[in-house]
């Protein structure tokens, strides 16, 4: 038997790209390419290919992008007459339905960047970041009617360093991720892997991310705070009022530092707000609305905070 796999891929984002990428190299015949339909970017607002289907594209992999899928016949019959061995599914923005579930023998394996259950939903990179986790990982799956419920087959560890973002931890997830679906595929051609159903008691959500989530709440710790703001990198980031205008928060570090929470303080030519548990956040670079990202210091100078003044 062929150690190679017949398989259907779906995916949209860049994070999906490296598993395509490996599945090919690793020899698999990828028969097609599934991925959102093009969407309206920038301010041409012209039709921009998903990273996906720009990757499938180089490779000369047949693309198609359905509306819906559910109940669209046409492309059922389409992923019924490839005869799938698997239909790996990598950040593809669909759910997908029982039909297509119970289509290929080998079921259909998703990448998750987390350590299920932990992390369930569209954010895990992001929601993990923010909420002070020092480790974090892939998970490959088995996809059941559940959201990200199916059973475990293979994981792997990721650290989170201090300074890392949704954008810098991101490559690393999809690179260790790549390379875990083809051990993964491997491992169930050769009956190695025992699926483990997940423990629903020890689920978290990560749900996709709102613009509110990125508003600064100043009764948090200065830590959790900086959590947050390098999570939600690059959208919706941390941001504040400052004299009735949105101030985002590029950069910061926690000090310390007893001011009131949401209260500015200079000294020395740093700008420190106080936050909650009597900690203080120093504001590295900033953004007011309108204007060009700056370090604190120049916003100190063009600005001039005054004493009592607040965030917020």
């Amino acid at each position: 038997m062929s150690d190679s796999f017949n398989l259907v891929f779906c995916g949209t984002p860049a994070f999906a790209v490296p598993t395509l990428a490996r599945l090919v190299e690793a020899g698999n015949s990828v028969k097609l390419i599934v991925t959102q339909p093009d969407k309206p970017r920038g301010r041409g607002l012209e039709l921009t290919a998903s990273p996906v289907k720009q990757k499938a594209l180089e490779l000369c992999l047949p693309v198609t992008q359905p509306d819906k899928i559910k109940n669209n016949q046409d492309f059922r019959d389409q992923l019924a007459s490839l005869h799938p061995d698997a239909i790996i599914v990598v950040g593809y923005g669909r759910i997908i339905p029982q039909w297509m579930i119970d289509l290929p023998p080998f079921g259909n394996l998703n990448l998750h960047a987390s350590l299920l259950p932990k992390y369930r939903g569209a954010a895990p990179i992001q929601w993990a970041i923010a909420s002070g986790e020092k480790v974090t990982g892939v998970t490959t799956m088995r996809i059941d009617a559940g959201l990200d419920t199916g059973d475990i087959l293979q994981q792997k560890e990721v650290l989170i360093g201090p300074k890392d973002t949704a954008v810098t931890l991101a490559p690393s997830l999809a690179s260790v991720g790549a390379d875990l679906m083809i051990e993964t595929l491997a491992g169930l051609r050769a009956e190695r892997i025992s699926p483990r159903k997940q423990d629903d008691s020890q689920a978290s959500l990560a749900p996709i991310l709102k613009k509110e989530d990125g508003r600064i709440d100043f009764h948090r710790t200065a830590q959790e705070i900086y959590n947050r703001l390098r999570g939600f990198q690059p959208w919706p980031g941390a941001f504040t009022i400052f004299r009735g205008k949105t101030l985002q928060v590029w950069d910061a570090t926690a000090v310390v530092s007893t001011v009131r929470e949401g209260q500015i303080l200079v000294h020395d030519g740093f700008m420190t707000v106080g936050c909650g548990g009597q900690t203080a956040l120093a504001l590295l670079e900033v953004q007011l609305e309108g204007k060009k990202r700056m370090q604190g210091r120049d916003f100190i100078h063009g600005y001039r905070p005054q004493p009592g003044e607040k965030l917020g």
